[in-house]
Order: structure tokens, then C-alpha cells, then sequence
């Protein structure tokens, strides 16, 4: 079918010089959005000189991707994930649950050899393919498509349970202005007979044995109102759902305009937490006691270094707080320009995050150090350990604060901004994947960018409705242990592998270079290709040596058909990489099965625009191969070239920089 808006007008006129003329877009002369002029005298449709274009219809053209309007932004959004609920909920529960200062060790030697060096690595992906993770890795290596899958699974069910966490925290928001904090005192009518308050230090009383404190019972009891285990769920807490309903329209309305409105949500939820988190550590630091739990968290126990666990915590504390392999970093870097300098953008994150754990570390378990020594035990035997560790152990830091109302009110409201920082990248990931993988299908049956958005979100409430009843505490551990811990390592090693191996170290230097006009050093080229796909597939080994089941607490053990749900939300993501090799294997060209794996292996990867080499540019968005085909064989022969453009493969965002539609520049 002819498509009148794909016509090309072109114009020779002899000139002094070699000069082509690309398009510059402006308004339709007519006023029709099919309509795109460049001269007061178009051609007939007959003219010789004219050019159609029936290859693809307007629906199967490839939609211009949207960028960040600047760098700042791109670093928020990147720092905002970071600097989120990996730092602030999940850095201190798991470096408790691992036994404390041995954590550090692992954590930053993961980091330094791993970390950074693949963000380094997944930025330079998103940024020279302009994709999402699914299409990204596709391109680049087509066998092992499937990875970029598995970290959208992966995202999407940690979209379900982390919005949980945002929903405890308005729910504690708005708590924090009742003119009398519950979880201070055991007046409360839901407090049990073993309810006790830490007394005076000169009474020298060590915690009963059973007893919990004020906040441990206000979150077990009238939060969670928790059952005795996964087998009784009970009913949902409306209280919860409602606060679980509030949080997913937060979401929407900070994704509904893609990058345009969440970049500018994060001018305020990425930056006011730092504030926060220097002057709640400031006061921690003076509470008594904060000495013992600064000695529980520098001072490692070396004989837990063999100890499995406390690898697979580090390794996937480090994955979940900078991005890696869940696709979040590939998404943010598809929508940089192509000349930006991601050396940059990796090392400012990767400080930003290391420095914000550590404070974070020492603001809890200084916080701990003094719960510790009011209740005159070990920091150990403070709290069961536990995903609600920030919610038993911050309200209580609040209430020894000077205007404690205030400071509680404040601190649930930065957890809320951290919280959206972590939610608006993993829901990104997910919505970027579906864009890119179904474009026509979305603009027929969705019509919008805002209807997508808000799809995603009622499915992702409804999935994570079993998180808010009475059992679902339970439910919420389980799926994150077995989808953010067991399925990233295998997710990361298989998408190092199909970079760095089958795409390969130096075509991705390449790559780099292109962008940047400066390779990486030897020492990220070394880690990409040895030492991070090393030191991963050793962690996972040894873990899966070492296995032990998960726990709830010190008491709760999860039953056998518990642990095969979780083995089965594991599988969800991993066997979506061996599932795409086979049907990519069987379906690559070749006639026996060496040609068929050299294939399969092939990066599909568009190739440079033959106009400007670059990968990717506005030349290969507005126009087709046969478009460029032409204005190369102008550009050849010395001539001018003054054609229209078609509008539909025009950025959204570009606008008329003069009423002559062309402009003229040197060929390259």
C-alpha cells in the first residue's frame, strides 16, 4: 500500500562544493499531519523526481525513543535506585542477618570486581543499543535472549512485593502524626502480657526470655496481625491493601509520562534523603551504647567468611543496590544520548552507593548498640532478624529524638522517597521490555503510553495482594529469597557471558570508544572477561553446596511445599534462558548444528548509519534504507539534496529551528 506521507522530493542543483542537505523537521504546510513540505513548488505525484516508499506502513515503524533532558537527570534516576530501599531496608537486614562487620568484607570485594565493572558494562549496552534489556542482549547475542527475559520476571516480582514495603511505610506515615506513637509503650490494647519496656540501665534487668519490645509488638501484632506461619494466610488487612492501593497510584503517577514525569519526580525523592540520613546518623551516633553496635558492624567474625550465606547476601545485596542484572540500568542508559560519557555516570553511582550503605550501616546498628545496651544484651539477641528489621528498629531510634513526631513523620517520608526511587526503576524495566517487544500491538490495543503504565500496575497490585494478609510476611520472604537472591546470580552470570564472551570484550570497547572517544582500561576488560563470570559462578556454586532453607525468625521453618513454590518462582526466570536458546538454536539458519551455534551467536545488531557511522541517530528513525540508499548516492555524486521528511519518524520532542526546512553540513 502507498503511503503518501513517505514521498520524497529530491533537487539537484550544481554547486562549488561538496554540500549535502539533510531535513531539519517543520510544521505541515497543509496543516494535515500527513503533510511535510521543504518548497513552495512540490512535485506532482507523477514527477519523475518523486519517491514512494511501500515497504512498511506506518504502524511498522520502529517509535523514536525519548532522552533524558539532562545528564542530571540520568544520574538521579541511576543514584535514586541505588540510594533506595537496597541501601536503606535491605543493606542493614541482611548485613544483620550475616553476622555483621564480616558482611563488608564480601560485599565491597563483590563490588569492586563485579559491581562496578558490569554496571560500567550494562550502561555501555542501553546506551548504544537504545533498547530495553530483552531487546538490548537480543541484538548482541541472539542464544542467550532469554537473560534479558529473566531479569524482566525477576523485576516484575520484585515490583510486587516492594510496593509492599512502601505500603508499610504509609502506613507508619501516617501513624507517625497520632499525638501518641504506639509502639513506645505496652498501653496499646493489642499488647500482649509479654509486652516489655527496656528500663533504666541503673536497674541492671536483662530482657526476659519470650518478651518483646513496644515496636516489635505494634509491627507483628497490629501491622502484620501475623498468622503462625504460611499454612494459615487468614484474610487480607484492608488497612494494608489500602495502604498497598495508595502506594501503586504513587507509582503511576510518577510513570504514566515515561521519563518526562518520573525525572522530574526525582529532583525531590533522589536528593531530600541524604539530608535526612546525615542528620539521623549525626544523633544516632550520640545515643548510648552506639559504641557496641559500631563493634558489631566493624568488627568482622573471620570464621564466618566460609560461611556461604554470607556470600550469596553480599553478592546479592550488590546486584539489588546497583541495578545489576534486573535490566533497571539497561532501560535508564537506552534513554541517554548517544555521546554521553558513562565512565562518569558508573563511578558517581557506584560512590554514591557504597558511601550511602555505610552510613545507613552505621545509623542502624549504632541505633542497635543502644537497644542493646538498654536491654542489657548482645547486639545479636537485640531482634530476630527478620524483612521488618527498619520498621522495629528506626521507630524506636525516632522516639529518642527531641520532637520525636516530627522526626518520625520525616523519616517514614524519606523511606516513601527511597522506596519510589527502587519502584520506579524495577516498574520501568518492565514497561520499557513490553514497548519494545509488542510496539504495534500496544498502539492498537492500548493506544497510549498511559494505559500501559497503568495496566502494569493493577497486575502488579493483584499479585501482590498475598503479601498484605496474614501470612503474607511469610509469602514476602520466600519470594525474596528465591527471585532477588538465588535467580540474580544466575541471570548476571549468563548475561556477562553473552556480552563479554559471544558479543565480545572488544567489540564492546569498540563500541565505547565510538561513543565516548575513550576505551575502557584494562581492568574492566579483564573483570568482564575473567574475574566477575569467576567469582559469580563460585558464589552460586558454592551456595548450591551449602544450600539451606529459609527462615522466618528463629522459630518459623517453612514447610516442604513452601520451599517447592519457591523453587518454582526461581525456575520462572531461569528457565526462560535455556527455553530461548533452544527455540533460537532451532530456528537459526545453517544446516548442521556448528552452523546453526555461529549463527544463533551472531549479533543482530543494526549496523552503523552509513551517514554518520554512528549506531544511533535521528537518520535511521525518520528514514528507511531506501531513503538512504538515495541520499548516499547523492552525497557521492557531489549534488545538493533537498527532499521532505516524513513526520511520523520524527522525535516528539524536536522542534522547527527555522521555516527552511533543510540544512547544510559537510559530508562526513
Amino acid at each position: 500500500m502507498v503511503n503518501s506521507s513517505l514521498n520524497l522530493y529530491f533537487r539537484r542543483q550544481s554547486k562549488p562544493e561538496n554540500v549535502f542537505i539533510y531535513p531539519v523537521p517543520r510544521p505541515p504546510a497543509d496543516n494535515s499531519p500527513d503533510s511535510f513540505t521543504d518548497s513552495s513548488e512540490p512535485p506532482a505525484d507523477n514527477s519523475p523526481d518523486s519517491f514512494t516508499d511501500s515497504s512498511e506502513s506506518i504502524e511498522d515503524q520502529k517509535p523514536r525513543r525519548q532522552q533524558w533532558a539532562n545528564k542530571l537527570q540520568f544520574v538521579l534516576a541511576c543514584v535514586g535506585y541505588s540510594v533506595g530501599l537496597g541501601s536503606v531496608w535491605r543493606f542493614p537486614y541482611l548485613c544483620y542477618q550475616s553476622g555483621g562487620g564480616v558482611f563488608l568484607i564480601p560485599y565491597f570485594l563483590i563490588m569492586i570486581v563485579c559491581g562496578v565493572p558490569m554496571l560500567y558494562m550494562e550502561l555501555a549496552v542501553g546506551q548504544f543499543v537504545g533498547r530495553g534489556p530483552i531487546a538490548a542482549l537480543g541484538s548482541l547475542c541472539p542464544l542467550l535472549k532469554g537473560t534479558g527475559l529473566a531479569s524482566v520476571v525477576i523485576s516484575f516480582f520484585m515490583s510486587t512485593y516492594y510496593c509492599v514495603i512502601i505500603a508499610y511505610g504509609v502506613y507508619y506515615f501516617f501513624t507517625s502524626f497520632r499525638p501518641h506513637h504506639p509502639w513506645v509503650d505496652c498501653t496499646n490494647r493489642w499488647n500482649t502480657e509479654n509486652c516489655w519496656i527496656p528500663r533504666l540501665k541503673d536497674d541492671n534487668i536483662s530482657r526476659p526470655y519470650n518478651s518483646q519490645t513496644p515496636a516489635e509488638e505494634f509491627f507483628h501484632i497490629k501491622v502484620l496481625q501475623i498468622s503462625k506461619g504460611l499454612h494459615d494466610f487468614g484474610t487480607l488487612r484492608w488497612e494494608l491493601v489500602a495502604c498497598l492501593l495508595c502506594a501503586w497510584v504513587l507509582v503511576y503517577f510518577g510513570l504514566w509520562k515515561s521519563i518526562k514525569s518520573s525525572a522530574k519526580v526525582r529532583y525531590l525523592t533522589a536528593t531530600l534523603p541524604f539530608i535526612f540520613i546525615i542528620v539521623f546518623l549525626a544523633k544516632s551516633l550520640t545515643l548510648e551504647g552506639a559504641q557496641l553496635g559500631m563493634k558489631y558492624f566493624f568488627q568482622p567474625k573471620w570464621e564466618l567468611l566460609g560461611d556461604a550465606k554470607v556470600w550469596v547476601n553480599a553478592a546479592a545485596q550488590t546486584f539489588n543496590s546497583m541495578g545489576i542484572a534486573f535490566g533497571s540500568m539497561i532501560s535508564f542508559a537506552s534513554y541517554n544520548k548517544y555521546e554521553n560519557n558513562i565512565i562518569q555516570d558508573t563511578l558517581a553511582v557506584s560512590l554514591v552507593n557504597a558511601i550511602t550503605s555505610l552510613l545507613v550501616g552505621i545509623f542502624a546498628f549504632a541505633t542497635l548498640g543502644n537497644i542493646a545496651f538498654e536491654q542489657s544484651t548482645t547486639v545479636q539477641d537485640v531482634i530476630t532478624d527478620g524483612p521488618g528489621l527498619i520498621f522495629v528498629v528506626y521507630p524506636q531510634a525516632m522516639a529518642k529524638m527531641p520532637a520525636s513526631h516530627l522526626w518520625s513523620v520525616l523519616f517514614f517520608f524519606m523511606l516513601l522517597c527511597l522506596a519510589l526511587n527502587s519502584q520506579f526503576a524495577i516498574v520501568e524495566v518492565v514497561v520499557t521490555s513490553i514497548q519494545d517487544g509488542f510496539p504495534n500491538w500496544i498502539k492498537k490495543r492500548l493506544m497510549c503510553h498511559e494505559v500501559l503504565v497503568l495496566v502494569i500496575c493493577v497486575v502488579s497490585f493483584l499479585c501482590g495482594l498475598p503479601n498484605v494478609t496474614n501470612g503474607g510476611i511469610f509469602f514476602f520472604q520466600l519470594i525474596d529469597h528465591y527471585a532477588a537472591s538465588i535467580s540474580i546470580m544466575y541471570v548476571a552470570f549468563f548475561e556477562i557471558i553473552a556480552i563479554a564472551w559471544f558479543y565480545g570484550v572488544k567489540r564492546l570497547s569498540r563500541n565505547i570508544l565510538e561513543m565516548t572517544g575513550r576505551e575502557p582500561s584494562w581492568y574492566f576488560k579483564f573483570c568482564w572477561y575473567v574475574a566477575a563470570p569467576l567469582m559469580i559462578f563460585s558464589i552460586w556454586v558454592f551456595y548450591m553446596i551449602g544450600y539451606t532453607q529459609p527462615r522466618y525468625g528463629d522459630d518459623y521453618r517453612y514447610p516442604a511445599w513452601a520451599i517447592a513454590i519457591g523453587w518454582i518462582i526461581t525456575s520462572t526466570s531461569i528457565l526462560c534462558i535455556p527455553i530461548f536458546m533452544i527455540y533460537v538454536f532451532t530456528k537459526a539458519e545453517g544446516n548442521t548444528c556448528w552452523e546453526k551455534l555461529k549463527s544463533s551467536i551472531k549479533p543482530t545488531i543494526e549496523n552503523n548509519c552509513p551517514l554518520c557511522k554512528k549506531n544511533a541517530c535521528e537518520h535511521t528513525d525518520m528514514y528507511d534504507d531506501h531513503e538512504i540508499d538515495r541520499m548516499l548516492a547523492e552525497k557521492r555524486n557531489g549534488d545538493v539534496i533537498t527532499f521532505t521528511a516524513n513526520p511520523h519518524r520524527i522525535s516528539d520532542n524536536t522542534e522547527p529551528s527555522s521555516p527552511n526546512p533543510t540544512k547544510r553540513i559537510q559530508p562526513p
